[in-house]
C-alpha cells in the first residue's frame, strides 16, 4: 500500500497544479519569458508565499525573492532557486519544481532556523533561450552580467525585443544596460538548485535523485543563412548548381563526422540543428533552393572543446562555400560558459543522502541551468536532480512529487550539515 502524502507533498501538488492550470496552452504549458504565462506563475507563487507566511519581494530586474520573516540574521544567505518560464508547449516541472522545493525548505526550517544558514528562495525569470535566443537572462541581469547587446535580441515571432519585454514587466533596463547588479554577489553565500533531469538516464537507471557534478556550456547561432542560387530543377546541371539545401546537408554531415571522431577521442560534446528551413514563398518541387536558414548549437563541459568544434564548423563553411559556390551569413554568436559544481556542496549532498537514504549517484547535466551563471560568478553552487520520465521541453514531462520530496530532504540535510554561520 502506498504511503499517504505528507502535508508538504500535498502543498507541493497544489502549487504545481495551480500554476499548470493558469499557464496551460492546449496540451502543454507555455510560460513566455517576461510574458503573460511567466507573470501568472510569478503571481501564483507570490500568493502561495503569502498564504505560507513568507515575505515575497521583487528585485530591480523582476526576479522574485522569498524569505522567512522570523529569520533576522544579516549574514550572507544560501539561495535556493530556479526559473518559472518554459519553452512553448513545454512541461510543468522544468524550473517550477525547484522553486516549489525551495518554498518547502523555508517552511521546514521555520521551527529550527538556527540549524542552517540564512536561506532565501529565488524565482528567476527568463532562463529559457526559446523566446529571445539568449539563456539565463534573469540570473545574468541579477548579477549585472547580461550583455547590453542582448537587449536588442528579437522575439521568436520577429516582433519586439528583449529590452522592450523587460521594460514592459517593470525591470530597470537602464541599470541592466550599465551592467549594474540587482544584488551584491557577496550577499550570496551559495546557490543551490533542484531541477528535473531533462534526459533519460535517471529514469532508466531507477535513480530518484542524483547529485550534479557540472553543467555543459553552449555556443550557438540562432540563425545561419546559406545563400546559393535559385534555379529551374530541370534546366541547371549539377556542376552549375548552387544548391543551398545540398550545401547545408553536406555541412551537417561533415560536422556529424567531426562529432563522432571527437567522441572517440574522449571529449564531451553534443551538436544540434533544431531549425532548418527554406523560404516559404519559393517552395516548389521544381525549384532549386537558393537559400536555407538553420540554427547551430554545440554543447560541452569543456570550453576548449566548444571553441575547437566551432572553428571546425567555420572551416567547413568556408570549404563548402568555395566548392559549391554558396555563402554563409551568421547572426550574433551566443555563448554560455560550462560550470563545475562546488566540491563542498557535493560532499554535503552526499552526507545528507547517507542520512536520509536518498540516492547519491553523480551525474553531469547536459542541459543548461541558472546554477552555471552563479558558479561562473564565483558563487559556490550545487544542484540536485530529480528523475523525470519522457524527457523535457515537451508536454509529457512526468515528475513524481515523492521523488521531489526526497530532493527536498537532500537540500535540508545539506543546509543543516553545513550549519549556521
Amino acid at each position: 500500500m502506498a504511503n499517504a502524502m505528507s502535508t508538504q507533498e500535498q502543498l507541493a501538488c497544489l502549487i504545481l497544479d495551480e500554476v499548470a492550470a493558469l499557464t496551460r496552452d492546449g496540451e502543454g504549458i507555455t510560460r513566455e519569458s517576461y510574458g503573460k504565462g511567466e507573470e501568472l506563475a510569478m503571481q501564483a507563487i507570490e500568493n502561495y508565499a503569502q498564504t505560507m507566511g513568507l515575505i515575497a519581494e521583487r528585485d530591480a530586474v523582476q526576479n522574485l525573492w522569498l524569505r522567512l520573516p522570523e529569520d533576522k540574521r544579516d549574514a550572507p544567505a544560501v539561495v535556493i532557486g530556479s526559473h518559472l518560464d518554459s519553452v512553448p508547449q513545454g512541461g510543468n516541472f522544468d524550473g517550477l519544481a525547484g522553486v516549489v522545493a525551495g518554498m518547502l525548505v523555508l517552511d521546514r526550517l521555520r521551527d529550527d532556523i538556527e540549524s542552517a544558514p540564512p536561506v532565501r528562495v529565488l524565482a528567476l525569470r527568463g532562463e529559457e533561450s526559446a523566446w529571445y535566443g539568449k539563456a539565463y537572462t534573469g540570473s545574468l541581469a541579477l548579477l549585472g552580467q547580461l550583455p547590453a547587446s542582448a537587449l536588442q535580441l528579437r522575439h521568436r515571432s520577429g516582433t519586439g525585443t528583449l529590452g522592450e519585454a523587460l521594460a514592459a514587466c517593470g525591470a530597470d533596463v537602464d541599470a541592466i544596460e550599465r551592467g549594474k547588479a540587482a544584488v551584491d554577489p557577496k550577499r550570496i553565500a551559495a546557490y543551490l538548485e533542484l531541477h528535473i533531469e531533462q534526459g533519460p538516464v535517471m529514469i532508466t537507471r531507477g535513480w530518484p535523485t542524483a547529485i550534479v557534478t557540472g553543467i555543459r556550456g553552449n555556443m550557438r547561432h540562432n540563425r545561419v543563412t546559406c545563400i546559393g542560387e535559385t534555379g529551374h530543377s530541370g534546366a541547371v546541371p549539377r556542376w552549375l548548381r548552387k544548391d543551398a539545401v545540398l550545401a547545408v546537408a553536406e555541412l551537417l554531415s561533415r560536422m556529424d563526422e567531426h562529432w563522432r571522431v571527437l567522441l572517440q577521442m574522449g571529449m564531451d560534446l553534443v551538436m544540434t540543428t533544431g531549425i532548418c528551413t527554406t523560404p516559404a514563398n519559393s517552395h516548389a518541387v521544381s525549384v532549386i533552393p537558393g537559400e536555407v536558414q538553420f540554427s547551430f548549437e554545440v554543447r560541452s563541459q569543456d570550453k576548449d572543446t566548444l571553441e575547437r568544434f566551432y572553428q571546425l564548423m567555420q572551416d567547413e563553411c568556408s570549404a563548402i562555400a568555395r566548392e559549391r559556390g554558396v555563402s554563409f551569413e551568421f547572426d550574433q554568436r551566443l555563448y554560455s560558459a560550462p560550470a563545475t559544481m562546488d566540491a563542498g556542496w557535493i560532499k554535503a549532498f552526499e552526507e545528507a543522502a547517507s542520512v536520509s537514504g536518498a540516492s547519491a549517484v553523480h551525474i553531469p547535466s547536459g542541459a543548461g541551468h541558472d546554477a552555471a551563471v552563479f558558479a561562473n560568478a564565483g558563487i559556490p553552487s550545487g544542484m540536485v536532480f530529480i528523475r523525470n520520465a519522457n524527457g523535457s521541453h515537451n508536454v509529457h514531462e512526468a515528475m513524481d512529487t515523492a521523488d521531489m520530496m526526497q530532493g527536498v530532504e537532500l537540500l535540508i540535510g545539506a543546509l543543516q550539515g553545513r550549519g549556521a554561520p
